[in-house]
């Protein structure tokens, strides 16, 4: 996680840039760039959307929460809390959302429309205090306030130790016998600040050519 707002990745080019960097800081990690290829930007919309779409992707992959997030878009406004609010469960379960997924996303909505959940205050914050603010919301761990701070604010500086992906592409890229544990990765992440979302952005794409599967969480 992050400490600070330090700017935005918002372009390809802040990619482009971000790694330049990141290779100074870690020339180990050239040849990771090098295989890894072209690092997409995978933006996603801020706001309620953009946090639903995330709480989808939690332990699904990438495909099947592209789906259910495209049938749930069907049945509402996701950037409208009222809208949401007025779903039923039959509608939340024809989108293909679990029952803890579907207490989450009201949850969210409920928030939105009593003024606790404030984006503009997350945009702002630093990580810290962003995913404090996050985790506070039923349904919501690190993992998710993560991702959220990374693909839909563009914070720089955040690597999501708990993804599984991750924990393996780093695992492959310096010869670990095992996938590294949450504590471990943050520590091995430590060394790429304060460019971490870039970083998990190349191992997520790493992971993605190696294995000839897309372990990244947001499309």
């Amino acid at each position: 996680m992050i400490d600070r707002p330090i700017g935005r990745i918002t372009s390809a080019e802040d990619i482009l840039t971000e790694l330049d960097a990141l290779a100074a800081l870690d020339p180990r990690l050239l040849p990771v760039i090098e295989t890894a290829g072209s690092i997409p930007i995978r933006r996603q919309a801020e706001g309620l959307r953009g946090l639903c779409a995330i709480v989808v992707a939690q332990q699904v992959s990438k495909a099947s929460a592209d789906a259910i997030f495209r049938r749930l878009e069907a049945e509402a406004d996701l950037d409208d809390h009222d809208a949401i609010l007025a779903l039923d469960e039959g509608a939340l379960r024809r989108a293909g959302l679990s029952r803890p997924k579907q207490a989450t996303i009201r949850e969210l909505a409920r928030a939105r429309a009593e003024g606790t959940l404030d984006f503009a205050r997350l945009a702002s914050a630093s990580g810290r205090d962003a995913i404090a603010d996050l985790v506070k919301l039923r349904g919501i761990g690190v993992w998710t306030a993560e991702c959220y701070l990374l693909f839909a604010v563009g914070h720089r500086d955040v690597f999501p130790v708990g993804d599984l992906a991750l924990q393996e592409a780093v695992r492959m890229v310096f010869g670990l016998e095992d996938r590294p544990k949450p504590e471990e990765l943050s520590a091995i992440a430590e060394s790429w600040a304060p460019h971490r979302s870039t970083a998990a952005r190349l191992f997520w794409a790493y992971y993605a050519t190696r294995n000839r599967r897309d372990g990244t969480p947001v499309g």
